[in-house]
């Protein structure tokens, strides 16, 4: 199992930042993703690039404050977290994020590729906001 918190700062406004990274529609900021699949008002599918899918369940949506989910693929199963604060106009998130390799030969690399990800994240989020999605 790995565990991977990170924390970023913002100068937008939490409606904002919320609107963005909560949007199934609006998803062509990311740099990893070629489309998001919607089930329903509490499962979608992310499809990578690479035709990699990935099952998110929504687990808990309180507007501007907390969004949770579990999510699953072929190689992993886990939870995420994502908390929003806001002071003054800056907004701060911090995302933790819990992960089980389902196969014992990835198990080593489960956080380095968790820590790359979240990175990508980060600078596309940056790069999103800096554009006014």
């Amino acid at each position: 199992m790995a565990t991977l918190n990170i924390k970023a700062t913002f100068q937008c406004d939490i409606e904002k930042l919320w609107r963005v990274i909560t949007s199934t529609e609006n998803y062509q900021w990311r740099s990893d993703l070629r489309s998001i699949e919607v089930i329903n008002d509490h499962k979608f599918i992310e499809h990578t690039k690479d035709g990699f899918a990935t099952t998110f369940t929504i687990t808990a949506k309180v507007p501007y404050q907390r969004w949770e989910f579990d999510m699953e693929n072929d190689n992993i199963k886990g939870h995420w977290i994502g908390v929003f604060t806001s002071d003054n106009g800056v907004t701060e998130i911090d995302f933790t994020e819990v992960v089980i390799s389902k196969k014992i030969l990835l198990k080593p690399f489960v956080k380095w590729y968790l820590k790359k990800r979240q990175k990508a994240y980060i600078r596309d989020l940056e790069n999103a906001l800096a554009n006014e999605l």
